[in-house]
């Protein structure tokens, strides 16, 4: 079989496991880890069951690799959405605002569910832990950048980290109840807060 047609055929793999994915978040953020099993998962991505666990041997595997590809998604989307702002509201303010957002949503409802599976499930925690490692120093990175600040003086790594977990925990505040009101006082103090205390690049 030749490369040409052989591509279609990779196309369609491609899509397969881009829809399982996506599926696997969805499933996660609206019914948690223990409904969301690869049958439910492959119904809401329109695939066979065969076809989920061709690309996905395992029920940890799937959402493991669902999580890492949403993250990765979030954070080039945090940036484009960052780039797309106008020059002169490109603000503490305004990019505050966007990483509080990060932590609601499907995403984090998603996330939240595979941590609480994980603390019970060695299986699931093995995948998870160095996962959300990796996924916590990209974001960071992604953080600093957007803030252009100097992570080499004092004091800066930890309130960029703190930036991270004050967001983490709104994310929480929000699961239950819309707490955006509340969320966007908050941000723009913690920017003003920002702009206060820490030292700009020059």
């Amino acid at each position: 079989m030749t490369a040409a047609a052989r591509l279609p055929q990779q196309d369609r793999s491609r899509a397969t496991r881009a829809r399982l994915l996506e599926a696997a978040i969805s499933c996660l953020s609206d019914l948690g880890y223990q409904a969301s099993t690869v049958a439910v998962v492959a119904e809401h991505a329109g695939v066979s069951r065969g076809a989920a666990q061709h690309h996905f041997p395992t029920r940890e595997a799937l959402f493991t690799a669902a999580l890492e590809h949403v993250a990765a998604e979030r954070g080039v989307e945090l940036q484009r959405e960052v780039e797309a702002l106008p020059a002169d509201s490109a603000s503490t303010a305004a990019v505050v605002d966007l990483i509080f957002t990060l932590f609601t949503g499907a995403f984090f409802r998603a996330a939240l569910a595979l941590w609480v599976a994980a603390a019970a499930e060695p299986a699931l925690r093995e995948q998870i832990v160095p996962l959300e490692a990796r996924i916590g120093r990209e974001v960071h990175r992604v953080v600093v950048r957007l803030l252009d600040v100097d992570e080499e003086l004092p004091g800066v790594r930890e309130t960029v980290q703190a930036t991270l977990d004050l967001a983490r925990g709104l994310g929480l505040a929000n699961l239950l109840t819309d707490d955006g009101k509340r969320r966007r006082r908050i941000a723009a103090q913690w920017a003003r807060t920002l702009d206060e205390t820490l030292p700009r690049r020059d």
